[in-house]
């Protein structure tokens, strides 16, 4: 039997009582390792700690994140398979695809958790999973661009082993691993997040600007993947709907190549007839291949599907975007503290973009010293435990702020800020 005598031993995906993860953990705390379990099953996750702890093994447990359980298997499966079958390009692209899902979506949603103190908890979790994906992207990259991979590899080899990328196995891939459902339900959030950043765009609403609400028609979700969405969206709340009719509508014209012979004299009242109609009870009966018809001036109008020009739009005080099946739709409606909370997020970005500018440390302490109007001061004030709180501020003071401070405009209120390391808070 091998003996680990102590040394410590990462198992991801150890949270299932029945799963593979927990036979081995079993397996190497048997042998004498301290196993060190990840899930983002929390309640598994301590069952099985438990249960370890039991046998008189020596356990411990992070709670892992939802974005940890990564797609790598996946990629190493597609590529693999391309090759083999000489489909070189396509090979390419899964791998170009997975690198921007990567970095503009898994290390973006991550950061929190890598700045973190130490390597506790879910910053173990997030390192461990990006270490894993990275050294086995090294492999699969070494093929198309082997410097660059050589250069990735090196950075991440560990001793004792191979001296080089191009001395090492191509990646296999663990189907146990592979996990469909939750690949497709977090393709389906990006989907949903980038449609609902438009919608943001289009009503020209900063990401910073809270919204009440959003509405996804087309899409079942777990609590989990709409919990992801909201942080993303920036929304209290995220609703899957059947019917996006209550927030979206059809702009409705004549047709003047089909309705210009038949209705020459009336085109212009049965515009202004079809601009006054529900647009969505006028699509409904198209598609169930029925005329729509009324009145003008005692001559009934029959109009068929041809003879409408329709295009989506949405009801005021909400924006909505759709792509195929799914449908993205913003409350857009404001309230008075959802324009408080969103004057304190930007208050928020500017004094972290000021951390960053004066180089300070992730973990440093700060005071801040701010120098506004009654309206944003009070504000402030307010929510004075949430700012302090979001940019590791030991002190908020509202005041003259001094000449070193810098200049912002906070949504149309003027603003001047002061931030420092705080003395003897680091």
């Amino acid at each position: 039997m091998l003996d680990f005598n102590g040394q410590v031993v990462l198992i991801t995906g150890a949270g299932s009582p029945k799963g593979i993860g927990r036979t081995i953990a079993h397996t190497f705390a048997r042998q004498g390792a301290q196993v060190v379990i990840t899930d983002i099953n929390q309640v598994g996750l301590d069952a099985n700690v438990k249960e370890m702890e039991a046998n008189g093994w020596k356990a411990y447990g992070i709670a892992g994140n939802i974005c940890d359980k990564d797609s790598v298997d996946t990629l190493v499966k597609t590529v693999d398979e391309g090759l083999a079958a000489y489909n070189v390009t396509e090979s390419a692209r899964a791998i170009a695809a997975f690198v921007d899902e990567l970095s503009n979506w898994y290390v973006r949603r991550s950061r929190e958790r890598f700045w973190g103190k130490g390597m506790q908890g879910g910053k173990l979790a997030a390192f461990e999973t990006l270490y894993t994906v990275l050294k086995t992207l090294c492999g699969l990259l070494a093929p198309f661009t082997p410097f660059m991979a050589e250069t990735m590899y090196q950075n991440l080899r560990q001793e004792g082993e191979p001296d080089s990328v191009h001395l090492t196995d191509f990646p296999a891939c663990d189907a146990t691993k592979i996990n469909p459902a939750l690949e497709a339900d977090m393709e389906t959030v990006i989907e949903i997040v980038q449609l609902g950043r438009g919608c943001r765009s289009e009503a020209n609403l900063k990401v910073r600007q809270p919204l009440a609400a959003a509405y996804v028609k087309g899409a079942q979700l777990s609590a989990e993947m709409a919990a992801l969405i909201a942080e993303e969206l920036n929304v209290k709340d995220v609703r899957f709907v059947d019917d996006a009719r209550a927030f979206t509508t059809y702009q409705l014209k004549p047709q003047m190549r089909t309705l210009g012979p038949k209705y020459g004299k009336r085109l212009r009242a049965i515009g202004e007839h079809l601009a006054n109609m529900d647009g969505n009870d006028v699509v409904d009966a198209f598609a169930r291949g029925e005329t729509v018809s009324f009145e003008i001036e005692g001559e009934t109008i029959v109009l068929e599907k041809d003879d409408v020009l329709t295009a989506p739009a949405h009801k005021p005080g909400f924006v909505a975007a759709t792509e195929r099946e799914l449908t993205v739709v913003l409350d857009t409606n404001l309230t008075p503290a959802l324009v408080e909370e969103g004057f304190v997020r930007e208050v928020i970005s500017k004094i972290q973009t000021m951390r960053k500018d004066a180089d300070f440390d992730v973990t440093d302490r700060i005071a801040v010293i701010v120098e506004a109007g009654e309206t944003l001061t009070g504000i402030l004030e307010a929510n004075q435990e949430a700012l302090s709180a979001a940019v590791l501020a030991s002190s908020v003071a509202f005041g003259p702020a001094g000449e070193s401070a810098t200049e912002w405009n906070i949504n149309g209120e003027k603003a001047r800020i002061r931030v420092e390391v705080a003395p003897g808070k680091n």
